[in-house]
């Protein structure tokens, strides 16, 4: 599923990413795309949550981290996850219902945060 060869902190990304994906799935959503990436920026999963489209941003910080996951998207990140989600969008001739979510992993605790970037 990944790239064979990844940086250690690639790796642990990934790993982090993994976890999403499981909460996520036990939810019901399944998965498109994991890491598309794009000139104009990435997006770490893409799944279905129904008939809805949810491109999602994962985060992770260390248990008491002066930033919570969640606080650490800055604006730069939201403007490339959204681009990023535009393009990805070209290819549909009818544009699906969709939204950009967050999984924030803070220590071990994973928070889903639905329709967390709006455009």
């Amino acid at each position: 599923m990944w790239p064979t060869r990844l940086s250690r902190k690639q790796e642990q990304g990934r790993a982090w990413e993994d976890v999403a994906l499981a909460h996520l799935e036990r939810h019901g959503l399944v998965l498109v795309e994991a890491n598309f990436q794009c000139k104009l920026g990435e997006i770490d999963l893409i799944l279905r949550d129904g008939a809805t489209l949810v491109f999602v941003e994962v985060r992770q910080r260390a248990a008491g981290a002066p930033v919570s996951a969640a606080e650490s998207i800055s604006p730069a990140k939201i403007r490339r996850i959204i681009r990023a989600a535009q393009f990805y969008l070209q290819r549909f001739n009818r544009l699906p219902p969709c939204r950009i979510d967050v999984v924030a992993i803070d220590g071990n605790h994973v928070e889903w945060l639905r329709n967390a970037i709006e455009v």
